[in-house]
C-alpha cells in the first residue's frame, strides 16, 4: 500500500478542512512547494494536490504551482479539484501531474471519462468518489448529489478508468479514524483500485487499510505530522513490502 501525503491548496497555501467546510480552515504551511519537498524527503513516493478554488468554481487556479512542484520533486504528483473538461486534464498533465482526479464532472458529464481515457490513458486517469451520507457530493463538496456512491462506482467500472479515490466526508479533517466498514464494502464490491482517505491518524489506522486491500491512503498534515520515514515494510519496518509506512508522532 502507498501512503500519499496530501497538499490542498487554497490562496496559495497549505490547508486542512475540516469535514469539507471552507469555514474551517487551518493553514499548516505558506508554501506548498516547501511542503512537498519535506514529505519527499520523508520519504513519500507520491503526492496527492488539491486545487481547492478549482474544486468549488470549476477554474483552475493552481497549475504554474503544479508545475513548480513537479520540477523540485523527484516522484509523481496527482492534482484534483476542478477538473472538469479532457483540455483542463490535458493541461494539468502538461503543467507536469501525473494523474487527474475527476469528480464532479464524473456525476454530471459521464462521457468525460472514456474522452479523458482515450486522450491521455487509463492510467492517467482517476475518479474522485467524495461520499456524504451514501451519496456523491459535487463541487468542492459544497452540494449533494441524488446519486448512491455505489451507482457512481458501477458507472466508472464501465468507462476504462481503473481506481479511484474515496472520501468519506464526515471523516476528513477529524483525525478520528477512516470509516472502515465502508472502505471494506466498497472494496469487497469493485475491481478497481482503490485509494481511500478521510480521518486516517496513526500508523495503526495505515496497517489496517492496507490489510482491507486498497492500493493507497492519503494522509493530510494531522495525520503524518512530525513523522519519520520507516524501512519499507510492517509498522515495524522488519521486512519489504510494498507499503509505505510513517511513524506519526504527533496530531496537528
Amino acid at each position: 500500500m502507498e501512503v500519499i501525503p496530501a497538499i490542498d491548496v487554497k490562496d496559495g497555501k497549505c490547508v486542512r478542512l475540516y469535514q469539507g467546510d471552507y469555514g474551517r480552515e487551518t493553514v499548516y504551511s505558506d508554501s506548498p512547494v516547501d511542503m512537498a519537498v519535506h514529505w519527499v524527503e520523508l520519504g513519500a513516493s507520491r503526492l496527492h494536490v488539491v486545487d481547492l478554488e478549482a474544486a468549488r468554481s470549476g477554474e483552475p487556479v493552481i497549475l504554474g504551482l503544479v508545475r513548480q512542484i513537479a520540477d523540485r520533486v523527484s516522484v509523481p504528483v496527482q492534482l484534483g479539484g476542478g477538473i472538469r473538461s479532457v483540455e483542463t486534464a490535458s493541461k494539468a498533465i502538461d503543467a507536469g501531474a501525473d494523474r487527474v482526479i475527476i469528480g464532479t464532472a464524473a456525476v454530471e458529464e459521464p462521457d468525460i471519462l472514456r474522452e479523458a481515457c482515450d486522450e491521455l490513458g487509463p492510467d492517467r486517469v482517476v475518479v474522485g468518489v467524495d461520499a456524504r451520507d451514501g451519496y456523491v457530493a459535487t463541487r468542492g463538496w459544497t452540494e449533494t448529489s441524488r446519486l448512491p456512491v455505489s451507482d457512481l462506482v458501477e458507472r466508472v467500472e464501465a468507462t476504462g478508468v481503473r481506481r479511484i479515490v474515496y472520501t468519506d466526508i464526515a471523516r476528513d479533517g477529524t483525525l478520528t479514524e477512516p470509516n472502515f466498514g465502508a472502505i471494506e464494502r466498497l472494496a469487497g464490491a469493485t475491481a478497481l483500485r482503490l485509494i481511500v482517505t478521510g480521518g486516517i491518524s496513526s500508523v495503526e489506522h495505515l496497517v489496517a487499510l492496507s490489510r482491507l486491500g486498497v492500493e493507497g491512503a492519503i494522509g493530510r498534515d494531522g495525520s503524518l505530522h512530525g513523522c519519520r520515514r520507516l524501512s519499507r515494510g510492517g509498522a515495524s519496518g522488519e521486512r519489504e513490502s510494498p507499503l509505505q509506512v510513517f511513524s506519526v508522532t504527533g496530531r496537528g
